[in-house]
């Protein structure tokens, strides 16, 4: 009914007219009819649709022409493409609109913006492809943009660019890769008021992991000023994680907060109509949106992707660019579309790799943001310093690694071949991000100094597969494939859990049917995510250590002060191993350093004392009810409170380690209460690590005052055994399978059954060793938590024994 349309209102679009208005104009139709009453912003405007770039393109004569040049062009040839899109931009930017479609553009521009504002009020001139965001090709990102446009020519010059940019090197090259046919894609322009996020802020977000797929998370990345800077990748973007189901019951449930160096911003231009500059030191230490705007755009995007669900009758996470008008304070979506790489994975199976070299750190030159979750070796090309001009001089061969500042969108063709990508710029949904998930190769972005730091020729390892963060090894360092697939793993009566250290990995492991997380340790947040001794946070004014104090001012940049710093970000840390197994238990075991490893940390030497035994010195419950400890504890309290009640993840447990007597017990439990952190309210339970032989001699009198045990078989292997596990001279008699170690396990097993405890473990020992998971299951163990490469191995061996014990 509405083909022959040259123009109409953006709010007329819908989804049913791809063909006309491409999808992402269809989209905004949408949204703008059905969405924007349940309050979602979105900014009005009015389409050119496909009909008149049609004709655009016939009554100039083109059509032919085009065809014939194309089809003269060896695609594969990067020097004969460049050659022939430039020249077709080139004749569409000539051309001449029909004065029909000139007039029925410029009334629809009037009546949007008011005919005495041309020159006062920006629009934003958006290409939509008819043939964008298809189940089986996403053709995101391939045509252009241009902001803050005012005025009937420029206007009328800007669609003109978008009807070119359909045929930009990248987009003539995507379509021969997919096998549409040049002229079966059309263009429509969506011309849109501006927001003025150059005085704000502005972005993507995803409802999905962009890198796991796990499906209950909102992913937002965002800069100040015009968000196209964060969609090319050449800035490093904050990012924000939230938990959807907790958001959607009502909790402030941000999981992870990442303060990018939002280096540059774009702005307003003066002659020209946008230009890129630098962001204010004090701006670029701020968090681009309040928790607040944070929430509120987390729902709209769950709005949204709800709605295109219930559209297509299936789930469909979305792909969502937003911005924050600065001069109105107010959150707009400027842009939806189908998320098109995880969406599209059906299979059952887990691919998993993992490094081999146990020397590797030594090896480590850059880190960055990791996209994806692979491995790949390769020879170094640096493209620093290379245009697109220069593309047909490089001599970039499949299997090679691309190392640039950050990617432009016209080095798709060369992308295609590369094993792995690694910029300095960008976040996880910038354009390298983007193609490079497209592709199915690992890219790392963010790296700050690849391009200085990795020379072309150079052998490397890009390591995507160790959480977000990604490593560049030097050389080529051996690595394992595992394939794993899920419709195979049997069903088991014995609960077999996680141990997660890194929440980095934590979406990445969300898939496996672990029954929950039976330790999570502390130590790796605050040694990875914090990165200074607690007590240094607190007390580093008083130490007069400029060093110290600088670097500490350095880290809580976008935090209040140090209190706040750590607790905020430890219970990022945690919420996030939460969130990936809710609603599971996850056991959180409260920090257990030991005093050498908390004097090597930043700061540590002022407030950690000498011992010549660190192992069995002043370590878990001793230190949490000591002066010289206890405002520190009392912040790791304060996290677990934090996550609990004001994200809504009341499937955390804490556990408390090398808990020496029941006084002990009851020390810790004052200063937990102290903190507002009191077992038994709003259901929270409080596990032993039994990992000391008192835990099992007296495990009646523990028993009456917690809600579990978790074995700890390291420290209860060395305690038993009466040696030191670090020490190479007796290593040879470290056993968790000794007879002795094997009597106190089943003696506790037995009396928590008794007692009406719950107990599991969570040691190393049936990680290792099928057959110790196996007895652990003969002696009627509640719960046994492996580390992740053990799951699938550890659910076999429990099946294996469980039917030999039915069998009996």
């Amino acid at each position: 009914m509405m083909n022959n349309k040259l123009t109409m209102k953006l709010i007329e679009a819908s989804i049913g007219d791809i063909d006309l208005v491409g999808g992402k104009n269809a989209s905004l139709g949408e949204m703008l009819q059905h969405l924007k009453p349940l309050g979602v912003n979105i900014p009005d405007g009015f389409i050119v649709t496909s009909h008149s770039y049609f004709q655009f393109i016939r009554d100039n004569n083109l059509d032919h022409t085009i065809r014939a040049m194309i089809d003269a062009t060896d695609i594969s040839n990067l020097q004969e493409l460049a050659y022939c899109g430039s020249r077709i931009r080139e004749l569409i930017q000539a051309g001449e609109f029909p004065k029909e479609i000139e007039q029925e553009i410029i009334n629809a521009y009037e009546q949007l913006i008011g005919k005495d504002n041309m020159y006062k009020v920006g629009v934003a001139v958006r290409s939509s492809a008819t043939a964008e965001d298809l189940p089986d090709a996403s053709f995101a990102g391939q045509q252009d943009t241009y902001l803050n446009i005012r005025g009937q020519k420029e206007l009328l010059n800007a669609i003109k660019n978008c009807f070119a940019s359909l045929f930009t090197d990248r987009a003539i090259s995507y379509r021969e890769a997919f096998k549409f046919g040049q002229f079966n894609v059309g263009l429509s322009v969506c011309v849109q008021l501006m927001v003025r996020s150059d005085h704000g802020a502005a972005g993507v977000a995803f409802s999905i992991d962009t890198e796991s797929g796990f499906k209950d998370a909102v992913i937002i990345n965002g800069s100040y000023g015009l968000g196209e800077l964060v969609v090319q990748g050449a800035v490093n973007p904050d990012e924000f994680i939230v938990y959807k189901p907790l958001l959607k019951q009502g909790y402030a449930s941000i999981v992870e907060k990442k303060l990018g160096n939002k280096q540059l911003k774009m702005v307003y231009g003066d002659s020209q109509m946008v230009k890129v500059i630098d962001t204010p030191v004090k701006m670029a230490d701020t968090y681009c949106l309040s928790d607040e705007q944070i929430i509120l755009l987390s729902q709209w995007v769950c709005i949204i992707e709800e709605y295109y669900s219930s559209l297509k009758d299936k789930w469909c996470p979305m792909d969502v660019e937003w911005a924050l008008d600065g001069i109105e304070n107010t959150l707009y979506i400027v842009q939806a579309r189908p998320e098109t790489i995880h969406s599209r994975k059906s299979s059952k199976s887990i691919t998993a790799y993992k490094i081999n070299e146990k020397d590797r750190d030594s090896k480590v030159l850059l880190r960055g943001i990791a996209v994806g979750d692979k491995i790949a070796s390769g020879r170094i090309h640096n493209f620093q310093g290379l245009g697109k001009q220069d593309m047909h001089k490089i001599d970039f061969q499949t299997g090679d690694v691309m190392v640039a500042e950050m990617t432009d969108p016209d080095w798709e063709p060369i992308m295609k071949k590369a094993a792995a990508i690694i910029t300095n710029k960008g976040g996880r949904t910038c354009h390298a991000a983007i193609v490079a998930r497209e592709l199915g190769v690992p890219a790392i972005v963010g790296c700050d100094k690849a391009t200085d730091t990795l020379d072309t020729g150079m052998e490397i390892t890009v390591s995507c597969a160790e959480g977000d963060i990604g490593f560049v090894y030097k050389g080529a360092i051996p690595y394992h494939k595992f394939e794993h697939d899920l419709a195979d793993l049997p069903q088991v009566n014995t609960p077999v859990m996680m141990n997660i250290g890194s929440p980095d990995i934590a979406f990445q492991y969300a898939d496996y049917p672990a029954k929950g997380v039976g330790l999570a340790r502390e130590e790796f947040i605050i040694n990875n995510y914090i990165k200074v001794h607690p007590m240094a946070l607190l007390k580093h004014e008083e130490l007069n250590d400029n060093q110290l104090t600088s670097y500490i001012l350095s880290l809580i940049k976008g935090y209040v002060d140090g209190k706040s710093y750590f607790i905020e970000k430890l219970s990022y840390g945690i919420a996030k191993i939460a969130s990936a197994y809710y609603p599971n238990k996850v056991i959180v075991r409260f920090s257990d350093f030991k005093t050498n490893e908390y004097y090597n940390m930043p700061g540590g030497k002022y407030f950690e004392p000498g011992e010549e035994n660190p192992m069995i010195g002043w370590r878990g419950a001793s230190r949490y009810y000591s002066k010289a400890y206890r405002e520190a504890f009392g912040m790791e309290c304060q996290a677990i409170k934090r996550v609990r009640e004001k994200m809504g993840l009341d499937n955390v447990v804490v556990m408390i380690p090398f808990c020496r007597t029941i006084d002990e017990l009851l020390h810790v439990y004052q200063v937990m209460d102290d903190y507002g952190l009191k077992r038994g309210q709003n259901g929270m339970e409080v596990y032993l690590m039994a990992e000391v032989p008192s835990n099992v001699i007296l495990a009646e009198e523990f028993a009456e005052h917690i809600d579990g045990f978790s074995i700890g078989s390291n420290d209860l292997t060395q305690l038993v055994l009466g040696l030191d596990r670090d020490s190479a001279l007796v290593s040879g008699l470290y056993n968790e399978r000794n007879a002795a170690v094997k009597m106190m396990i089943t003696s506790l097993i037995r009396t928590a059954k008794r007692k009406g405890v719950k107990v599991g473990i969570c040691g190393q020992g049936p990680s290792d060793y099928p057959d110790f998971a196996q007895f652990l299951v003969e002696e009627g163990i509640d719960s046994i938590s492996v580390t992740p490469d053990s799951f699938m191995k550890t659910v076999k061996a429990v099946k294996e024994i469980e039917d030999k014990i039915l069998a009996y």
